[in-house]
């Protein structure tokens, strides 16, 4: 079939979601609750670490308005988890025997220990507070320092590990004594990487019912509509066929949904409500405070890393050890520990390495995946590691790079050769010449942490940084990667083009445009015109598995199974099948686990790769940081849609910006202390850097549809270390840890003594 015209891959035609949105007429969730929905209540635990002694629902289920109280009791398989089935559905004093998971303790302030269903939702909360509850308060492991002390308290003893440290991962390359014969200079520090919370727009939100046919529908926000029926299904032991599970628009995502939150009591309730007689809709919305403090968090850790290199800037020695805090329950730690490990020999040819990364078990709000799923974390100490050998050695950072940048051909740090269509040294080049580029920073006499209160002119000072980065695109470690599309090409027999073209697709658009993206990629493979292109999206009932909304590949895997599925319509229309079907499921070429001894392995089957440039100003006067200027490069293979690369990446820097500098979320004794944005200070407009540039290289990808290359996740990585550099340019301090409030940068510098 021909080629489509203007409006299939490489342009930008108008996001097919875009009307709606600005007019504000898109249904999210909490758009779309029936006017008969019931209102469902989750009840938090509220309780860190504790044991639950007794507990009487029957106080709520009097309440006025109330319809029913599930707990435990309720749950066939009282249990759940994204990659390991370690957190009760519900805590309780019914253990059916079903899971292993005891559910009489709460392990995280945000475990659920019942729903309450009523007429309206104030009715609902007013009950849930009539609850009879009592608990006998556990030892607390807090933070990773009292989870790794000697008789630390278990978090998970059930599990019969003996630590609250339940995974690792090893790598051990060359001869790292040799490496550190050879090296002229070393660096050495301990790096400690904070939370962030996902801040996405639309707080949790759904609804459920039991249709005519008796299945469970959920209407929800998510990032793998499959993923999360199967979690439903397992929980309420369930055929997965009686689970249709579809989303809306979706207010954004990042990671945060990709666990559940309230996909299974949203469809117990709606079962167990059926199972009663009662033919009604089931609606749950979270508030601000509850999303912030009910789901899970970009992971902090600490990481301790040594690096030497010799005269000539060339890395001979990297040594590394790092610890996630998991929080209370797995989620998707041990897969971003992974990541994190992978990302701990950096972008570059390493001889000699030895590299050990741990995940730990505390009584805090559990980490999981967010945009970068421990690659940002590692990038920091990587990153900053290079810059002080580059300091060390009067190296210029863009030249250290050059030196020990990987290469087509270069072997990984998984001893095995990288995947085709390595682009680090071009993507470090087209970064630092568009640095070399003059800008026109603002005057330096507007400089103003307060309106009314102006910088000193000679308290101001000007840095620059350089950092790079690449990331997997696409599931790792074995993991049974796919995604699968379903077209249709409509017309009259004899025809030789189709009249229109339908596309059934499950990926998750969360906000960046994927299903314009899909529909583009579509008429392309078919030759339609887009306009002419429909889609079915986001919907268990109507599409194969697509796999996640994450890991950079959704654009990647459903370009190839978009693919596949036209040339397999293309076959049905040329037999003359109307309408002609065609129905793929893309394999990527298989990935394997480490060695647990040597970490050797084939970890990932193609990658991202991204460099970045900071200009900033400090005022040593109070601290304040305002960054001048960012420039992002990217390598995204072929830009599907332009405008989308470029609103990727410029979102990408902006929530980086916010982690770096000013997001603090804050806990103690396993509570967090500021779940809101009031306390909680996401940028706004005026926060974000002066200046964003994206460069956007198109260098194909040799196994991406069209060329095309994950790129969503890339830009987030590298900003972190990039703003320290510019930190230590202007100031000669270094900061291993973050964010960069203005109250921790002042007390850093003053500790330093630097001033006028």
């Amino acid at each position: 079939m021909p080629a489509a015209t203007a409006g299939g891959t490489g342009q930008s035609p108008p996001r097919a979601d875009g009307p709606a949105k600005v007019a504000g007429l898109a249904g999210y969730p909490a758009d779309r609750i029936p006017g008969d929905a019931l209102w469902a209540f989750a009840v938090f635990t509220d309780q860190p670490h504790a044991r639950l002694r007794r507990l009487d629902l029957s106080p709520a289920e009097q309440s006025p308005g109330v319809v029913a109280v599930l707990g435990s009791a309720d749950v066939p398989c009282n249990e759940y988890g994204l990659t390991k089935f370690d957190q009760p559905v519900f805590i309780g004093l019914d253990h059916t025997g079903r899971s292993p998971v005891p559910c009489d303790v709460s392990r995280w302030e945000a475990d659920h220990l019942a729903l309450v269903i009523a007429e309206s939702l104030d009715q609902a909360r007013a009950a849930a507070a009539a609850i009879d509850v009592e608990w006998e308060p556990l030892p607390l492991v807090a933070d990773l320092d009292a989870a790794l002390a000697p008789e630390a308290p278990l978090v998970h003893p059930y599990e019969g590990i003996g630590s609250n440290l339940y995974e690792s991962m090893r790598t051990r390359k060359g001869d790292l004594d040799a490496g550190w014969a050879a090296a002229a200079v070393t660096v050495e520090a301990t790096y400690e990487v904070p939370y962030q919370e996902h801040a996405y727009l639309q707080p949790e939100a759904g609804t459920s019912w039991v249709d005519a046919e008796g299945t469970i529908n959920v209407e929800i926000a998510g990032q793998w509509v499959h993923e999360d029926r199967e979690q439903i299904a397992h929980a309420l032991d369930l055929p997965e066929e009686r689970i249709r599970v579809r989303y809306p628009a979706i207010g954004g995502a990042f990671g945060g949904r990709e666990d559940t939150s309230m996909q299974i009591i949203l469809a117990l309730a709606a079962h167990r409500l059926a199972e009663r007689g009662i033919d009604r809709p089931v609606a749950m919305q979270w508030s601000r405070e509850e999303s912030i403090v009910g789901h899970h968090k970009r992971h902090r850790g600490r990481i301790w890393a040594r690096w030497g290199a010799d005269r000539d800037g060339r890395i001979t020695a990297a040594q590394a050890e790092a610890w996630l805090d998991a929080g209370a329950y797995n989620y998707t730690s041990n897969k971003v520990m992974g990541n994190l490990h992978l990302g701990l020999g950096g972008p570059y040819e390493l001889p000699n390495a030895a590299i050990d990364t741990h995940v730990v078990y505390t009584n805090a709000t559990p980490g999981g995946a967010f945009r970068g799923f421990g690659a940002p974390q590692a990038a920091f100490a990587v990153e900053c590691q290079v810059n002080k050998l580059a300091e060390a050695l009067s190296m210029d950072p863009v030249d250290i790079r050059r030196v020990n940048t990987l290469r087509e051909g270069s072997p990984s740090i998984a001893h095995t050769p990288m995947p085709a269509g390595v682009t680090m040294p071009e993507v470090i080049e087209a970064c630092a010449h568009a640095a070399a580029q003059p800008s026109d920073p603002d005057d330096s006499a507007l400089f103003s942490p307060f309106v009314s209160l102006p910088a000193r002119p000679s308290s101001l000072r000007r840095g620059r940084g350089f950092a790079c980065a690449f990331k997997n695109v696409g599931f790792s470690f074995g993991f049974p990667e796919r995604c699968e599309a379903t077209i249709v090409l409509h017309g009259e027999s004899g025809d030789d083009m189709p009249a229109s073209v339908e596309l059934a697709h499950a990926g998750a658009d969360v906000g960046q445009g994927a299903h314009t993206a899909f529909l583009q990629m579509a008429a392309e493979a078919t030759g339609v015109d887009p306009s002419r292109v429909v889609g079915r999206f986001s919907d268990t009932g109507t599409s194969g598995d697509s796999g996640s909304a994450s890991a950079s590949r959704l654009t990647w895997m459903a370009g190839n199974s978009i693919l596949g599925a036209a040339e397999e319509a293309e076959k049905a229309w040329r037999e003359g099948a109307r309408p002609a079907i065609g129905h793929f499921r893309f394999t990527p070429p298989p990935t394997t686990e480490l060695d647990p001894e040597t970490g050797e392995g084939t970890p990932n089957f193609t990658y991202g790769y991204v460099a970045q440039h900071v200009e900033m100003t400090v005022d040593i006067d109070t601290g304040h940081i305002r960054i001048d200027r960012v420039i992002s490069a990217n390598d995204v293979g072929r830009a599907i849609n332009p405008r989308f690369v470029v609103g990727q990446i410029e979102g990408a820097v902006a929530q980086a910006h916010g982690h770096v500098l000013s997001e603090h979320l804050r806990s103690r004794d396993g509570r967090l202390l500021n779940p809101r944005f009031s306390t909680y200070l996401i940028p706004g407009v005026g926060d974000i850097p002066v200046t964003t540039e994206s460069v956007v290289l198109e260098l194909a990808d040799p196994l991406g549809p069209f060329g095309a290359r994950g790129m969503a996740e890339m830009g987030v990585i590298p900003y972190a270390p990039a703003v320290a550099a510019a930190l230590a340019d202007a100031t000669g301090v270094w900061m291993d840890d973050f964010p960069l409030t203005p109250e921790r940068v002042w007390a850093a510098l003053r500790a330093a003594d630097v001033n006028d």
